[in-house]
């Protein structure tokens, strides 16, 4: 297991967990890459998507409510994410498996093999590159042989977006989000095994330019 036990907060801190949602809907054009995300997965009936790090649950809710006949499992390691994913949830009339872990256990929390399609969103910026390699890992382990995965995240920052991400680096840790804003997302995902990456889509926003990925598995 790679050193995830100190995990970064959906805000960088514990205090604005209950702000998550509404900094998001502000900050990152959610609205935008959320439904890019959505269209890109394309869900299925019968299908099993697994969201790792599901934060408070919005992208997960969403594609249950999109495809009711596909099975989704949220999986994250903070606790008090996962209770407002729960309430929401609810709110919404949809059922969702979800499961509180580290993203480079889910393969454990899952089983190896078996995810239609893997998807994260928002996640790996604000994690150590040691744990990023190990989520992506963990991601293709979950996965089976040619199944979807999708990653929606900041990337490569250029210009006036560069400038825009340092609100993002002052909250998730400079050393940690650096390593995506200089563009080596996509080199580290072909490392760990995810082939064919493709960046479908790049959006612009007050707080840097959020990347969609899509990629296979194997």
């Amino acid at each position: 297991m790679t050193p995830q036990a100190q995990y970064v907060p959906a805000l960088g801190r514990p205090e604005l967990t209950g702000l998550y949602d509404l900094v998001l809907s502000l900050v990152s054009r959610e609205r935008r890459w959320r439904a890019a995300l959505l269209s890109a997965l394309d869900p299925r009936d019968g299908e099993l998507i697994v969201d790792i790090g599901c934060g408070t649950g919005s992208q997960a809710i969403a594609i249950k409510k999109a495809r009711p006949g596909a099975r989704v499992i949220g999986i994250d390691p903070d606790p008090a994410v996962l209770a407002i994913a729960r309430a929401k949830a609810q709110r919404a009339g949809v059922e969702i498996d979800w499961r509180q872990g580290l993203g480079d256990q889910a393969d454990a929390l899952v089983g190896a093999g078996v995810a239609d399609a893997v998807i994260s969103s928002l996640v790996l910026h604000q994690c150590d590159v040691v744990v990023k390699d190990a989520i992506l890992r963990a991601m293709s382990r979950t996965a089976r042989p040619g199944a979807r995965v999708l990653i929606a995240d900041y990337s490569r920052q250029r210009g006036l977006m560069r400038l825009l991400f340092r609100m993002v680096q002052a909250f998730d840790g400079f050393e940690r989000t650096e390593f995506n804003a200089v563009g080596s997302l996509p080199g580290l995902m072909r490392t760990c095994g995810l082939t064919a990456v493709t960046e479908l889509d790049r959006i612009a926003t007050p707080t840097g330019s959020i990347s969609l990925y899509a990629t296979r598995n194997g």
